[in-house]
């Protein structure tokens, strides 16, 4: 007697929620920011080492690669921790408001989006599909001045470009969770039907952290480096990594299909 087989069952990949919002970091992922308000940072902390006789300086590049992903703010801390001196808030303060004034000026003058974003970001508009924000470490009067400045405020709503710098009661930087959360209540979205673009590993940690699926977006970094960060971005929570914004359809898909 044969034995009796049952048909295969068909694993049917499901989403149970919906995306309906789309969450972009601005610096190295909207728009080739980094190295500009890196080089007005350098200038800065260079000052504030020789203030203190600390003989060590930083190029705008090596305080890139140490510091990549955080703000002014944060990193600012994060060379009194380094190097053992302290700082008062009134001063960091005045610090904080000398680098905007320095970046912004850099920004206006030099600054381009990155290759491909605009493409996608007009595509989108016209589904018509996703709600667009923008969420970031920088403070809120230089991402403003960097979507103006290269016209993409015509896709992000003023109210909804989000700073952990300036948005929050409590200043902070990611990968502190802080900003995504807050964006989301503001727009009264959940994290299931979320997902970001991060270019490093403090904007993606801090989107993980924050329960949304993140696309991560190597496009900025040069080719020596690229792969690097490409295992840092999966390895900080990402679920798809882009090198070039003409895979931000697919990834999103994926994403979409339940596939990542």
């Amino acid at each position: 007697m044969s034995a009796v087989h049952s048909p295969p069952r068909v694993s049917q990949q499901t989403n149970p929620h919906q995306i309906t919002t789309i969450l972009f970091d601005c610096d190295n992922t909207l728009v080739l920011s980094e190295e500009l308000a890196f080089e007005a940072c350098a200038e800065l902390a260079n000052e504030i080492l020789e203030s203190r006789a600390i003989p060590d300086r930083y190029t705008g590049p090596q305080l890139l690669n140490e510091f990549v992903g955080q703000n002014f703010r944060g990193m600012m801390i994060s060379l009194q921790k380094k190097y053992g001196y302290e700082m008062s808030g009134e001063e960091l303060e005045t610090y904080v408001s000398k680098e905007e004034d320095k970046v912004i000026a850099k920004l206006k003058s030099h600054l381009r989006p990155c290759a491909g974003v605009d493409a996608e970001l007009e595509a989108l508009e016209k589904l018509g599909k996703y709600h667009l924000s923008v969420v970031s470490s920088s403070a809120l009067r230089r991402v403003k001045a960097s979507v103006d400045k290269v016209g993409h405020d015509k896709y992000f709503k003023p109210d909804e470009i989000f700073s952990a710098a300036t948005s929050l009661s409590t200043p902070t930087s990611k990968p502190d969770p802080a900003i995504y959360l807050h964006a989301m209540k503001v727009m009264g979205k959940k994290p299931e039907e979320c997902i970001a673009v991060e270019d490093s590993r403090s904007g993606a940690t801090a989107a993980f952290r924050a329960g949304i699926k993140t696309i991560g977006y190597t496009g900025s970094y040069e080719p020596e480096i690229e792969e690097k960060m490409r295992k840092v971005l999966f390895d900080s929570g990402c679920v798809v990594v882009m090198k070039d914004w003409s895979e931000f359809k697919g990834c999103l898909e994926k994403i979409e299909n339940g596939e990542v």
